[in-house]
């Protein structure tokens, strides 16, 4: 009989001690409760808790990837449209995420949600497609200064996708085919434009000097002369008719 109960407390005595001993990794924490209020945070490596006395709780340090599920937002030029994105934080102070908050990832991630639907729904469609480094900054920000009494660190967050109805699709595609018609018009018009002074220029260059009319004259010719045609017709100079007619005229 006494053999049993030594041998039972040896066994009580194991149990305890396997049941105090805890091992932490490097990228863990261990938040430690005292009768119920918070002591320590205790970590990596080997440590020991006492229980029924301690209780902990474990965290983890390392950068959660989190998934924000896709959202209807409505842009402020009211276009509807599903947008999704992705957060990148961490929890840099273990003993806020536990006390402060009952779940922090769950509080992110409903965070992150309205958010996201908050800071595109003051935005364009154009400046969501066009300018998503900004937004992912702002959004970014956003969270970072509400989570910092969690003790969350948001890294980052990036939009993934922002996906549009058919209808919406087809309306861009013939903006954007709009817009490449008014380009090269443009272009057309200013090429119109600077061959109209260039030629303004040639001409004002040409009716000072004679020589070079008559050179330009020659020239003119020698490129008629090359080209294969039957009928060549070849323009008189207009210096050569005012001449014939002040001639006719002192007759």
């Amino acid at each position: 009989m006494t053999s049993y109960v030594v041998y039972s407390v040896v066994v009580l005595v194991v149990m305890f001690f396997a049941s105090a001993i805890r091992i932490l990794r490097e990228y863990e924490r261990g938040v430690v409760f005292l009768l119920g209020r918070f002591w320590r945070v205790k970590g990596p490596g080997f440590i020991l808790i006492i229980p029924v006395i301690q209780q902990m709780v474990r965290v983890d340090l390392r950068t959660i990837v989190m998934d924000v599920p896709s959202q209807d937002v409505i842009s402020r030029d009211n276009v509807s449209v599903k947008v999704n994105a992705v957060v990148y934080f961490r929890v840099i102070e273990p003993d806020k995420a536990i006390i402060q908050v009952e779940n922090f990832y769950d509080a992110t991630s409903q965070l992150a949600q309205t958010t996201l639907r908050s800071v595109l729904g003051q935005h364009e469609l154009d400046e969501m497609l066009a300018e998503r480094e900004r937004l992912n900054t702002d959004v970014q920000e956003i969270l970072d200064q509400q989570t910092d009494a969690w003790g969350i660190k948001v890294a980052n967050v990036e939009i993934k996708h922002v996906d549009l109805d058919e209808s919406m699709v087809r309306a861009i595609a013939k903006q954007a085919e709009a817009e490449r018609v008014r380009r090269a018009k443009v272009i057309h018009a200013e090429g119109e434009m600077q061959a109209s002074e260039k030629l303004l220029e040639a001409a004002r260059t040409l009716s000072q000097q004679s020589q070079a009319l008559q050179l330009r004259y020659l020239q003119t010719l020698t490129e008629i002369a090359n080209e294969k045609s039957n009928t060549i017709v070849f323009p008189l100079p207009m210096d050569l008719i005012d001449s014939l007619t002040k001639k006719d005229k002192g007759t």
